[in-house]
């Protein structure tokens, strides 16, 4: 008699994973020999772990990652790229988010950076990092509407609050006077307050170019890179290896 109307009152508070745990210890054998304290606590545990699986799978949305599915336990690290190992996995602790420190992911075509970023950033969201994901030519086409139509600041806050922020496919295009600034001002709100990803084709010697005015370049990669990590990736790019084995759904 008790069960519909104590469910009742838990989906009414909203406490769906005490209500799914209720209703499976009521039909499981046994559980009659569980105390109070006992039957409480499971349904506590199983409130705490339903909240938090709502909470990372909000910073997911709100990541918007390209690669939803790269998950830290399927980085691939036999294949020859040049990954080390310890450095990366000491990586996906997140202490380098924690110190706001940045990363800079650089190699050819198809080695894995994207993917490997996303995976980052999996682990980061799990930990309950907010995350932003954003292409580099997309963000500055975004960023130019938004001037026009009055969302920058909107646009600004979204880029600079969030705790990690990765920025993919950066180059080989020169940077015009409106991207400079908007870069340099994303960058310099961010500076000592948040973790910047990026990727990018381009080895780090390039970027002062693709940036261009000499002022602004040392400015804007001053602030980027000197208390940054880098993963240099080399080899063969992934997308041949999968085409020529028939799986392009492989680990990355």
């Amino acid at each position: 008699m008790l069960t519909h109307p104590t469910l009742e009152q838990l989906n009414s508070l909203k406490l769906d994973g005490m209500a799914e745990a209720f209703t499976e210890l009521a039909s499981q054998d046994g559980t009659a020999d569980l105390t109070q304290a006992e039957w409480l606590g499971l349904l506590i545990d199983r409130e705490a772990a339903s909240r938090e699986t709502k909470r990372f799978e909000s910073r997911m949305r709100t990541a918007r990652l390209r690669h939803v599915g790269a998950a830290p336990e399927d980085v691939d690290y036999k294949t020859r790229r040049g990954l080390d190992k310890a450095l990366f996995q000491q990586l996906l602790t997140g202490k380098w988010i924690r110190d706001k420190r940045n990363l800079m992911i650089t190699g050819s075509c198809g080695v894995g950076k994207t993917w490997l970023a996303c995976a980052l950033a999996q682990a980061a969201c799990r930990s309950g990092v907010t995350v932003l994901y954003k292409r580099v030519p997309r963000l500055f086409s975004e960023l130019e509407m938004a001037h026009a139509d009055g969302r920058f600041p909107r646009l600004f806050r979204s880029l600079t609050k969030t705790q990690l922020l990765i920025l993919d496919d950066w180059g080989p295009d020169r940077l015009n006077a409106n991207q400079r600034r908007d870069l340099m001002e994303i960058v310099e709100e961010r500076y000592g307050a948040g973790s910047i990803l990026i990727t990018s084709q381009l080895p780090l010697k390039t970027w002062h170019e693709v940036i261009g005015e000499p002022t602004f370049a040392d400015a804007i990669l001053d602030r980027l890179v000197h208390n940054a990590y880098r993963l240099e990736l080399e080899g063969q790019s992934f997308r041949k290896t999968h085409v020529k084995t028939g799986d392009e759904n492989n680990k990355s």
